[in-house]
């Protein structure tokens, strides 16, 4: 029995490869928009996360944009700006202009989550108070406001986001909670959720996503819930390979973890490793969030988790050391979802 098929998506984190470089990371992730729009990918998100070696995608509007511009057809997007990192004023300008230079083509997805530890998120909030604020509702109203419009007796009502002919990009609400699912149903958005690594269990957030929704009356607002799932995948033509890939990736989690983030490590490195008792432990804990193996075997995994928990999309995140095997996965994956 074929499985229904769901559009596939690009989650992008810029991974820094050991023996690479961060700037290689980047050059990296365009050369695999670029094969992402080519193999016929629906969109391509970049990350916002800070001070981890293994990451580079700390800038997803510089991306957002270099992407934008190196491609053509694909949807490029956040995934996602986290709102409590800039003010709203910001990533409405920011967002429209970048809608008026690729219209119809830029997606922004918001989230609540810092991104990064609690000393750099206080590096960029400047307050305690703002680090600790839950204030993530006032924020999106805020930045709605901006191009919509503030009741007339509030102290912002003189300001609006330029370009003003332009709107804002569809707009997703990211969570691995269930507390992401029911705001982005009671704000009336799209959500994504992180099923790569978010510990509620999908199917209950989506269900509770569905029930909240309620649209929420502004122009080119939806009118009826659209989800899109996160996961991890890594795929080869050898299954013997693709569980080697799957080791190095589950070593930089471990590290990551256990408070000692490094570069992705090559399958090499992770064959050297010494596995404690405790890493592997890790290791099970984890090896529900990333489906490794040959490419049907993986579609056939992934497009489960999609359909057990109702998503219209999935979104594939893919951490390979090397950047054209990690292409290949990409390819070896479409080209498995277009046989059937």
């Amino acid at each position: 029995m074929t499985e229904p098929t769901i559009p596939l998506s690009v989650l992008d984190l810029s991974p820094i490869s050991s023996g690479r470089t961060g700037s290689d990371a980047l050059k990296e992730s365009i050369a695999l928009a670029q094969t992402a729009e080519r193999l016929g990918y629906a969109r391509y998100w970049v990350a916002e996360h800070h001070n981890l070696p293994s990451v580079a995608s700390s800038s997803p509007v510089v991306m957002i944009a270099s992407i934008a511009a190196a491609t053509s057809t694909i949807r490029v997007g956040a995934g996602g700006i986290m709102l409590p990192n800039h003010a709203p004023l910001q990533v409405a300008e920011t967002f429209r202009v970048l809608e008026a230079l690729h219209p119809g083509r830029i997606d922004l997805g918001l989230g609540r989550a810092p991104g990064t530890d609690q000393l750099t998120a206080f590096a960029l909030r400047r307050s305690k108070e703002a680090v600790a604020a839950d204030d993530f509702p006032q924020q999106y109203a805020e930045l709605l406001a901006y191009v919509h419009g503030f009741p007339k007796d509030h102290p912002f009502a003189p300001i609006s986001a330029q370009p003003n002919d332009t709107p804002l990009p569809p707009i997703w609400i990211l969570g691995s909670s269930m507390y992401g699912a029911q705001a982005a149903g009671l704000l009336g958005t799209a959500f994504a959720f992180a099923g790569h690594f978010g510990n509620a269990d999908p199917g209950e957030a989506m269900d509770a996503y569905r029930q909240t929704f309620r649209p929420n009356g502004m122009p080119e607002s939806l009118t009826e819930p659209h989800s899109m799932l996160a996961v991890s995948a890594i795929v080869s033509d050898d299954a013997d390979r693709a569980t080697a890939l799957g080791r190095a990736a589950a070593l930089s989690t471990v590290r990551l973890r256990q408070n000692s983030p490094g570069p992705l490590p090559s399958p090499e490195e992770a064959a050297a490793h010494e596995w404690t008792e405790l890493d592997e432990r890790m290791v099970a804990t984890f090896a529900h969030f990333t489906s490794v193996g040959t490419p049907d075997e993986v579609l056939r995994r992934i497009r489960m988790r999609g359909v057990a928990c109702g998503a219209d999309e999935l979104m594939v995140t893919t951490n390979i050391h090397d950047a054209a095997e990690r292409q290949h996965s990409y390819e070896l994956l479409m080209s498995a979802d277009r046989s059937q």
